[in-house]
Parts: C-alpha cells; sequence; structure tokens
C-alpha cells in the first residue's frame, strides 16, 4: 500500500468539516510550482485544482458535487474558494477540461468574487457553459482552444490534447513553467472507435512522455476495473433490443450532457420509427445546443415538442429526460413519484442510461421501485448492457504510465479506494512509491527542481448552496438529520418566576418521531421530578432549567434508542 503524503507533514492547525488538519505550507520558493486540488479527492465530483507559479494562478475545472442522503435540502456542494481570498485577481485563467457539471458547475460562483477570470475551453464545453451562466445572467470572457493548441497563460505554457470521453471535445491539458511539465489528463477512457471517431491523442502522450513529465494528474475513477472499457458502440445492440421490444412509450434518463448516449438513442428512435422528445429545461438547453453545433445529428422531423408528444401513439415516442441518478427533483423521479405531468404506467419502458454514481445508489434504487410499481418494465446497466463508463479502466491506466513514464504521479478523480487503486497501478509500472502522492482536498504539493513533496494542507472542506445560501452551515446538517431520522419532542413547562416552581402540568408535542402517537405519561412525570428537583436546589434561570429538561428527555429517548431534537422551552410568569 502507498502511504498518504499526508502523514509526512509536521504541525497542527484548524480542520476542515471533514476533520483533517490544516497545516500552512511554507511561502513558495522562486520558481517553484505548486499545485492544490480543492475538490475530486476522495470523491466523484466537484473537480477543482489551483496551480500557483511567479505569483499567478491558474485553475483547471471549477465542478459541482451533487448532495447524498445525509445532506438534506443542500442543492449542491462547491469546493471551498478560500484559499483565493484577495487573490482571485491574480488568477490568469479558468481552464476547463469538458463540459460535465462535475468540472463546470461551480464557475457561477467563483466569477461571483470575479467576472472577468478568463474562461478556456473547447467549443462545447464553452457552449454549455455559457448557457449555464445566462441563467445566473453572468456574460463570461471566454477564449475557445482545440486539440492542438499551445497558448500562454500568463506564465503557464498551456497545450491542449483530444481526449475521448463520455461527452464531446474533451481536453487533457499540459502545463509547462519553469519548475517543469504537469500533464492533467482530464476525464479519459481509450474508446477505439468512438461515436465521433475522435480518439484518446496518444501520439501526444508519447511526445510528452519523451520530453519528461514531472507531475501526472490522472483520472482514477475505474482503476479497480480490469482491462479496458468497454466502447460505446458496445452497447448499440442492447438499446436496439430495448426498442424493439417495448410495446408502449420508452422514457430515457440520461445526464443532460450525455450527447453520444442521446445520440445513440435518436439513432434507435429513428431506426424504429419514434419521435424523440427532450423533457425538462436542462436536457433541453444542452441538446439543442449540441444540435446546432453539429454534435447531435438527427433529422429535423426526428424531434419534437413535449407537448406535442401526447398526440403521437405511445409506441411512436420516446422521451428523453434527466433523473438517471435519482435526483430528487429530477423529472424521472418525479414520474415514479406520480408528481409530474407524464403518467408512467403498465406497459412503459424506462431505460437508466447510466452507471450509479457511489452514494446514488438508494435514490435510484428508491426510482426503479417507483416506477416498477406502477407497471414499467425498467432497464438499467443492473440487467442489460445500456451504459458503459466514460473512464480508462486499469488497462488503459496501465498503458498511459508505459508511455507518459511520469517522475510524479497524483491520481485525482475518485474516491479514496479509486486513487489507491490507481497509485497501486502506477507504481507496478515502476514508479517509485515515494513518488506517488495519494492526496486529499487541500494537500499542497510542492515542485521544484525535478522533484513533488507535500508541503503542506489548506481548508477545502464543503461550501453548500441551500436556496439563496450559499456557505458552511455549521450544524444545521446534522440538526436536518436528526430531523429528518429521528423528528422532535418540545417539552413546554410553566414555572414561578420567583420560587421555579411548576405551574400545571408539562405539554409534551411530539413531530416526525416514532412516539408522537404515544403516551408520554413516563416522561412528564420525570419533568416535574426535574423540575421539582431545581426549585428545591432554587435554579430559577430559565436557560439552566431547559437544559436540565433536556438531560432528562434525553436519558429517557436513550433508553429507547432514540435521539429525536429535543427543544425544551420554559415560561416564567
Amino acid at each position: 500500500m502507498v502511504d498518504l503524503p499526508l502523514n509526512t507533514v509536521a504541525g497542527a492547525g484548524r480542520t476542515d468539516d471533514q476533520g483533517v488538519s490544516a497545516v500552512s505550507p511554507p511561502v513558495l520558493p522562486d520558481g517553484a510550482l505548486r499545485v492544490v486540488a480543492l475538490g475530486g479527492l476522495g470523491e466523484v465530483g466537484r473537480n477543482m485544482t489551483v496551480f500557483e507559479h511567479d505569483g499567478r494562478l491558474l485553475v483547471i475545472d471549477c465542478g459541482v458535487l451533487f448532495p447524498d442522503d445525509q445532506q438534506h435540502g443542500i442543492d449542491l456542494v462547491l469546493p471551498d474558494f478560500s484559499m483565493l481570498a484577495g487573490r482571485f485577481d491574480r488568477i490568469d485563467a479558468v481552464v476547463l477540461t469538458h463540459g460535465h457539471e462535475d468540472h463546470i458547475g461551480a464557475v457561477p460562483y467563483l466569477l461571483r468574487h470575479r467576472g472577468d477570470v478568463p474562461i478556456v475551453g473547447s467549443r462545447l464545453t464553452l457552449a454549455l457553459l455559457t448557457a449555464k451562466l445566462a441563467e445566473h445572467r453572468i456574460q463570461p470572457v471566454t477564449r475557445r482552444v482545440a486539440e492542438g493548441d499551445r497558448i500562454p497563460l500568463g506564465p503557464f505554457d498551456c497545450e491542449f490534447l483530444a481526449v475521448n470521453h463520455s461527452i464531446p471535445d474533451g481536453l487533457a491539458v499540459a502545463v509547462r513553467t519553469g519548475a517543469g511539465l504537469v500533464l492533467h489528463t482530464g476525464d479519459f477512457k481509450m474508446d477505439q472507435s468512438p461515436l465521433d471517431h475522435r480518439l484518446t491523442d496518444l501520439q501526444g502522450f508519447a511526445r510528452l512522455g519523451h520530453e519528461g513529465v514531472d507531475l501526472l494528474l490522472i483520472d482514477s475513477t475505474n482503476a479497480e476495473n480490469a482491462g479496458f472499457t468497454p466502447a460505446e458502440r458496445d452497447i448499440t445492440p442492447a438499446i436496439d433490443r430495448v426498442f424493439a421490444t417495448a410495446s408502449q412509450r420508452i422514457v430515457v434518463a440520461s445526464f443532460a450532457s450525455h450527447v453520444h448516449r442521446i445520440q445513440q438513442i435518436a439513432t434507435a428512435a429513428a431506426r424504429h420509427g419514434r419521435k424523440v422528445a427532450f423533457v425538462g429545461r436542462s436536457m433541453i438547453r444542452n441538446m439543442g445546443i449540441a444540435r446546432d453545433l453539429g454534435y447531435l445529428d438527427a433529422p429535423a422531423d426526428l424531434i419534437i415538442d413535449a407537448n406535442d408528444a401526447r398526440d403521437h401513439p405511445a409506441d411512436k415516442v420516446v422521451l428523453v429526460c434527466t433523473g438517471s441518478q435519482g435526483e430528487p427533483m429530477s423529472a424521472l423521479s418525479r414520474m415514479a413519484a406520480r408528481t409530474h405531468p407524464i403518467r408512467i404506467g403498465a406497459g412503459d419502458t424506462v431505460l437508466l442510461a447510466s452507471s450509479l454514481i457511489p452514494g446514488n445508489e438508494n435514490a435510484v434504487n428508491r426510482v426503479i421501485n417507483g416506477l416498477t410499481r406502477w407497471g414499467a418494465r425498467v432497464v438499467h446497466s443492473g440487467n442489460a448492457l445500456v451504459h458503459v463508463s466514460g473512464h480508462a479502466s486499469a488497462g488503459e491506466l496501465l498503458h498511459c504510465y508505459n508511455i507518459l513514464r511520469p517522475r510524479h504521479v497524483l491520481p485525482v478523480h475518485g474516491e479514496i479506494r479509486h486513487l489507491t487503486a490507481n497509485a497501486e497501478l502506477a507504481a507496478s509500472t515502476g514508479v517509485d512509491y515515494d513518488r506517488i502522492l495519494l492526496a486529499d482536498n487541500g494537500t499542497v504539493i510542492d515542485l521544484r527542481d525535478g522533484r513533488a513533496s507535500v508541503t503542506g494542507r489548506l481548508p477545502a472542506g464543503n461550501v453548500y448552496v441551500d436556496g439563496s445560501h450559499i456557505g458552511d452551515l455549521g450544524g444545521s446538517l446534522e440538526d436536518r438529520r436528526i430531523l429528518a431520522e429521528e423528528g422532535f419532542v418540545s417539552i413546554v413547562v410553566i414555572v414561578e418566576a420567583a420560587t421555579g416552581q411548576l405551574n400545571g402540568n408539562p405539554e409534551i408535542h411530539a413531530r416526525g418521531s416514532v412516539r408522537a402517537l404515544e403516551p408520554f405519561d413516563e416522561l412528564s412525570g420525570l419533568v416535574v421530578t426535574a423540575v421539582a428537583l431545581a426549585a428545591e436546589e432554587k435554579v430559577t434561570d430559565t436557560h439552566d432549567l431547559e437544559q436540565r429538561l433536556r438531560r432528562t428527555a434525553g436519558r429517557w429517548f436513550n433508553r429507547r434508542r432514540r435521539r429525536p431534537m429535543i427543544i425544551p422551552v420554559v415560561v416564567a410568569i
């Protein structure tokens, strides 16, 4: 196993909301390059890496993480921009590797700090981002690049290479500075027969390997999977079988940016005489952009408005929507809950055209069960080959290591187990263990004189978007969890202000608690006793008495293995 490099950092400091200590790094030496990932390490999402050199900053990707089941009421999770505080004017550019939300979704929030930061990306990536920013009423400063381009961005000499992924126009980024050459692969795989005929530029990788890659940041998502990721074309027969056997409507759920998958659906629909209707704002917006730019090839009469779909026979329609990850407010989740105008019924076929993102299993299973309850046949990656990943498996990663021969490796984009598996792959190709950097978000890595080392750790906790509020929610998420799982109990007592004696009987109310419908006679007696004891001890402060009541009720509930939120209210008269 490879030791976490953070273990080599001396000192202690404050901790972020993941409980990891922050250790202030030293002043960056002249000519050195500093690399700090603010997201994407230990998680699948929220990808963002900051490069610092000669007093200037370069950001690669700026994405969001979607909330899990324990983050009640949260819309999005952002990277922590605190390391950029007071230095937003030093950012020479934000470079985007591709147009997925976990790589571009946080850009609107970054631009709130400085609206004229240049955004660099490919044609489709910038088009998707510009449409997103329009919803935030932001007009970005953009610079379009393509594979083969090499441009200076401040002191950073950036070269862009084509990589194949589940969305067109993906790019790897080679960053040259006086400190050395860094290659960031972005998300990639090595599909040898991609739908858009755009191959990962292995010749370019080999050329960089010959030049000498000092630090490689490499996609880890599928590092645990042996062999090579199947080609996109491999799932065409399975999709065709779904269309051939469907007797009524077909509803396809996919990411709104998965142009390749939607292309396969559109092709199958045309072959089987069905019209395609897009459902949901993001799906309509993104597919409109893809069609306008030529990334989605569909006959003019194939695509119809969702409102017009009801005028077509059920066996002549395909509805394409979001919700493949069980997102609560997505079109598919609302269909499963019968809160969407489209009513799923017997004979309908629902195709989940994506794989599960870790952590979304429960949400997706709830949607599948809900759809099945209404009589739909649900086809998903667990029972048919209807999706292939957009990330390189172990065989492809080994191939990259052997081509690039990097001096140092920083696995990125993955949970801890993915990063560790990728580190082991690097070691198996001859990369020294002490040159493989397993890092957490916020880990500071300095590259100097051809040597990369961990020099500290900056705060890199979660920043939550909750409606119009953006920031640290403190303990409110824990409160929400308790309320969701255990409910709350309020205890209201009235006491004499002078003596602390109880005036009348306690009132106990429960909401969302398993004991909400049960009598609280025993607990009420304990409350009376606690108030009486406090009066004997001449405790008349209402706050102190509320704390006693909270402890009394807490012990009573603990004996019953319940921990609701307890809200004591003492009124002194």
